[in-house]
């Protein structure tokens, strides 16, 4: 299975990691932590360094009631930590964002790949990611991040997920963006709650529309505190719990704030699944 970054197609046969940077003051776990140029760099280089296979860069927040900010505003945030990662380091990088203006200019910064929680839906961004080489990753959002926790609902959420990917894996293609540049992202706590975020992650394997690759995103989400009753920072061991799951269940992608102790995990997976293991 493969991705195309740009000038670079990455083999998604056995599962890799991306690595969080938010360079943000407000996201939930990471907030203020690396919204200095310098630190940022240093963090996403240790990423590299410990094996992250992309490092997705994110300069607004989209916790649940997260305020928007500005295309300035995000373009101040990431572009010069884009510029200096990609000027050091041959790992694929990644822009977190949705708006089209942000998408330009951070490609043209370096990045390869983009991440849209809004799966190209605003207002010109499908036909900016079409003239641009990078890959795209779909995200499934209920609603919006300043809402979308409010009171998610669905009838079938694993059904719901699906059709909206083909949807717009379907406006993707009449855009004329090549398949194999697409990563899909089923948006596990965005618009959902804990038993729709469950669902979900026991039928990863259905999730692979048209057979593209699919990532997982649970690092120090809220559904632990539900299940776990854990803080933010007590987190980890069930993130890697369903890093291990996920990628029994197909995952290809799995993005982590903790990359060094998530390619533990899914090197065990791997283990346990040339052993014969099967979910």
């Amino acid at each position: 299975m493969l991705l195309c970054c740009g000038s670079r197609t990455l083999d998604l046969t056995e599962p890799l990691v991306m690595g969080v940077l938010n360079v943000t003051p407000d996201s939930f776990f990471d907030g203020g932590r690396y919204d200095q140029v310098e630190s940022a760099v240093q963090h996403g280089l240790a990423m590299a360094e410990a094996g992250a296979a992309f490092i997705d860069v994110g300069g607004e927040s989209t916790r649940p009631g997260a305020q928007p900010v500005s295309d300035e505003d995000e373009l101040r945030r990431v572009i010069p930590v884009i510029e200096e990662l990609a000027a050091r380091i041959s790992v694929p990088i990644s822009i977190d964002t949705s708006k089209p203006r942000v998408m330009q200019k951070a490609v043209a910064a370096g990045a390869t790949l983009i991440n849209d929680i809004y799966a190209l839906r605003a207002p010109g961004a499908l036909e900016t990611a079409a003239a641009l080489p990078a890959a795209i990753c779909l995200m499934h959002m209920q609603g919006e991040p300043r809402t979308m926790q409010a009171a998610p609902q669905y009838l079938d959420v694993v059904s719901e997920v699906r059709c909206f990917l083909e949807q717009r894996i379907g406006a993707c293609s009449k855009a004329g963006i090549a398949p194999d540049r697409l990563l899909l992202d089923p948006g596990i706590g965005f618009g959902k709650r804990p038993e729709h975020n469950l669902a979900l992650l026991a039928r990863v394997a259905d999730l692979k529309v048209h057979g593209r690759p699919v990532l997982i995103g649970v690092s120090r989400k809220s559904m632990f505190q539900a299940l776990l009753s854990r803080s933010v920072d007590q987190r980890l061991a069930g993130g890697l719990a369903v890093a291990t799951a996920s990628v029994l269940a197909g995952a290809s992608v799995i993005r982590t704030h903790d990359v060094s102790e998530t390619l533990d995990a899914i090197k065990i997976a791997r283990v346990l699944m040339s052993a014969g293991f099967h979910l």
